[in-house]
C-alpha cells in the first residue's frame, strides 16, 4: 500500500515525458519547420544542418542528443546520462514520425500563426518536461560540462550557446524568418516560465536533513546556486541542526528536490514561491511542504 504513491507519481512523470517529447516534436514538425523559423538548442542546429544540406532534421536531431548524451555520460556520469536519456531519443522519434505523417503539407501558410503555434506548443511541452523532473538533453549538457571543467555559470554558457545558434541560423535565413524566429523564442520561453511556476519569478527553498553538506556541496556544483547555511535547533529535543537556504530559478527547482532526495531520502524540503520587488529582493508569495 505505501508503494503506490510512488508508482502513481513515476507513471504520470513517465506519462508527462512522453506527452512533453510529443508535443514538442508536433510543434516544430506543424509550425517551425514549416515556417522556416529559427530556434535554438540542439533543434536550432539540426535545422540549420538540415537546410544547408537536405538532411531530415529528425536524423540530424538525434545525432545530435545522442552525441552530447555520450558527452554527459562521461563527464557528468551515469545518473545524469540515464535522466537526459528519455528526451534524447523521444523528441527525434517522435519528429520523425511527424514529419512522415506529415509528408510535405503544412497547416497554414501565414508565419505569424506558425510563429505563435510554434511558440505555445514549445514553451508548453518544455514546461511539461521540466515539472516532470527530467532534462531536455542536447545544448544543455555542454554548459553544465564547462561548469564542471572550468566553473563557468551555467546560465551565461547556456545563454552564449543559444546566441550563437541563432547567429549561426540567420547567416542565410531571409530576415523576416529570423525576426519571427527571435519573437518565437520570446513566447516559448514566457510560456515555459508560467507552465513551471505560474508567473512566480524565483524559488526559496529550505532543506533540512541530517546529510546537510552533502546536500550543500552538490547544489554549489551541480546546480552552481548559492546556499546559506542556518542555524536550527529542535523544539523539543533542543538538537542542533543545519539549515540549507537557496534561492534557484522556476526550471532549476524539480531539479533541486531531485537532487536533495537522491542524496538524503528523508530530508524535509520547505518551498516559498517569491516574487522579485525592483531588484530590492524578495517578496513571499506562499509556502507549501
Amino acid at each position: 500500500m505505501n508503494q503506490n504513491p510512488h508508482w502513481k507519481q513515476l507513471i504520470w512523470n513517465w506519462a508527462s515525458i512522453i506527452f512533453g517529447n510529443a508535443l514538442y516534436s508536433l510543434a516544430v514538425a506543424l509550425f517551425l519547420e514549416p515556417a522556416g523559423l529559427i530556434t535554438g538548442g540542439a533543434t536550432g542546429i539540426a535545422l540549420a544542418i538540415g537546410r544547408l544540406t537536405g538532411l531530415p532534421v529528425s536524423g540530424l536531431l538525434f545525432f545530435i542528443n545522442l552525441a552530447m548524451l555520450v558527452w554527459g555520460w562521461v563527464v557528468l556520469g551515469r545518473a545524469f546520462a540515464l535522466n537526459t536519456l528519455a528526451s534524447s531519443v523521444l523528441s527525434p522519434a517522435f519528429l520523425a514520425l511527424f514529419e512522415g505523417m506529415a509528408n510535405g503539407r503544412v497547416l497554414t501558410e501565414d508565419i505569424f500563426l506558425c510563429t505563435v503555434f510554434a511558440g505555445l506548443g514549445i514553451g508548453v511541452s518544455l514546461g511539461i518536461v521540466i515539472r516532470s523532473g527530467a532534462s531536455t538533453g542536447g545544448l544543455d549538457i555542454p554548459p553544465l560540462v564547462l561548469n564542471k571543467w572550468f566553473k563557468l555559470p551555467v546560465s551565461a554558457t547556456m545563454l552564449a550557446f543559444d546566441i550563437m545558434v541563432l547567429l549561426m541560423q540567420a547567416v542565410f535565413s531571409p530576415m523576416p524568418q529570423v525576426l519571427y524566429g527571435i519573437v518565437m523564442v520570446l513566447i516559448h520561453t514566457v510560456v515555459m516560465d508560467k507552465m513551471l511556476m505560474m508567473g512566480a519569478s524565483r524559488t526559496e527553498v529550505k532543506i533540512i536533513s541530517s546529510q546537510s553538506d552533502a546536500i550543500c556541496a552538490a547544489i554549489l556544483e551541480q546546480l552552481d546556486r548559492g546556499v546559506t547555511i542556518l542555524h536550527g535547533e529542535g523544539g523539543y529535543t533542543h538538537e542542533s541542526s543545519a539549515v540549507l537556504l537557496s534561492i534557484v530559478s522556476n526550471r532549476e527547482l524539480p531539479r533541486l528536490e531531485k537532487l536533495a532526495h537522491s542524496i538524503d531520502p528523508t530530508c524535509f524540503l520547505i518551498v516559498s514561491h517569491v516574487t522579485e520587488v525592483s531588484g530590492r529582493g524578495f517578496s513571499m508569495d506562499k509556502d507549501y511542504l
